[in-house]
């Protein structure tokens, strides 16, 4: 079995191993790490050896670090990183480049039809007719997206939202309220097998998908980093966060919205933004809990869209692609019957 695993903002791990008895046997760690001492390779190598296959991700990290001498040095990658990859070869995950990836990029469309759409995207990979995609949004018009989970009444002054010229909308997924001003947000979706992220935990699956978008930012002159669970930061503050959903069918959805230009104050007004939240982010201000990306690239939201899809593309070998006419049809008919009501929105007062 082999497994790989690239650890964000980190290296390459890569394993071999086979299941005799079913226990791991011949295990060899690879990859483009550093590691010091030199024979702490074989001791890894060692330590994972004869372990029942079945034991889970904290007791292989376990043993391996247990078998490091205490001088052992790691450089971009951990013993967590290595119990991944184990997991991953056992899980027979796949990698980015076992897919036909398709990248679409369309016209602007209401707040709805976006939400629509990820179910409906999603739940097309999930039944095999359509490939792992990545899609851009466009927006028409601004709008507040509510976490599945999240009270409405609690997150949302309704009244400002409207005297605003802010929809407000709820999302399949679960996480935090996002003020999405028209122009001034990069929002992506991403719909992909299950498969994908087979043999991490759900935290790790957060950082692995958006690995990609990291490398991009850092291109672009921004020293981007994952802070767990779902949040994308630099040293001059939050960039953005993600959110995702996964259907039964076997698809993983997920959604990340980054801003490039907020208004702060605005976004006090529009949302009920407590001091609890604040406080978890180590901030005082609401105004500047999100950094915009133009203040730290220079760049226009379309220069720095093309600088992602050219990252993305390099990595996956993404084709461009397109919604279909029967996609956006059931799009559309889901905005009916669910994301355009009252009861959907409503569903946590």
């Amino acid at each position: 079995m082999h497994g790989e695993y690239k650890v964000p903002g980190g290296k390459l791990v890569v394993v071999d191993l086979e299941v005799v008895d079913d226990r791991i046997a011949d295990f060899r760690l690879a990859g483009d790490f550093f590691l010091e001492p030199d024979d702490a390779l074989a001791l890894i190598d060692r330590a994972v050896t004869g372990l029942p296959a079945t034991t889970d991700a904290a007791g292989l990290a376990a043993a391996i670090r247990g078998a490091l001498p205490e001088d052992a040095v790691l450089l971009g990658f951990t013993p967590e990183a290595v119990a991944t990859a184990i997991r991953r070869s056992l899980a027979k995950a796949t990698g980015w480049g076992d897919y036909d990836w398709q990248l679409i990029h369309e016209g602007s469309v209401s707040p709805q039809l976006h939400l629509a759409l990820d179910e409906v995207l999603t739940n097309e990979v999930g039944e095999g007719r359509r490939g792992p995609t990545l899609r851009i949004w466009e927006w028409d018009q601004s709008a507040v997206v509510i976490g599945s989970f999240q009270s409405l009444k609690n997150e949302v002054d309704l009244d400002n939202a409207k005297a605003n010229g802010f929809e407000v909308v709820r999302r399949v997924s679960g996480g935090g309220a996002m003020m999405m001003q028209r122009g001034g947000i990069i929002t992506y979706s991403l719909y992909v097998p299950a498969e994908l992220v087979n043999g991490m935990t759900f935290a790790d699956s957060y950082a692995y998908l958006d690995d990609w978008v990291l490398v991009a930012l850092r291109s672009l002159g921004i020293e981007a980093t994952y802070q767990p669970l779902n949040d994308i930061t630099s040293p001059s503050g939050k960039i953005g966060g993600a959110a995702q959903k996964r259907l039964g069918n076997g698809a993983v959805l997920h959604h990340v919205t980054m801003s490039y230009d907020m208004d702060g104050e605005l976004m006090t007004q529009v949302l009920r933004i407590g001091r609890e939240k604040l406080s978890d982010k180590g901030t005082t201000s609401a105004a500047k809990r999100v950094d915009p990306l133009r203040s730290q690239t220079g760049l226009s939201r379309a220069e720095i869209i093309d600088r992602m899809k050219d990252t993305f593309v390099e990595i996956t070998g993404a084709t461009p692609g397109h919604v279909t006419d029967a996609e956006r049809s059931a799009a559309e008919q889901l905005v009916t019957d669910k994301f355009a009501t009252d009861a959907w929105l409503t569903r946590v007062p």
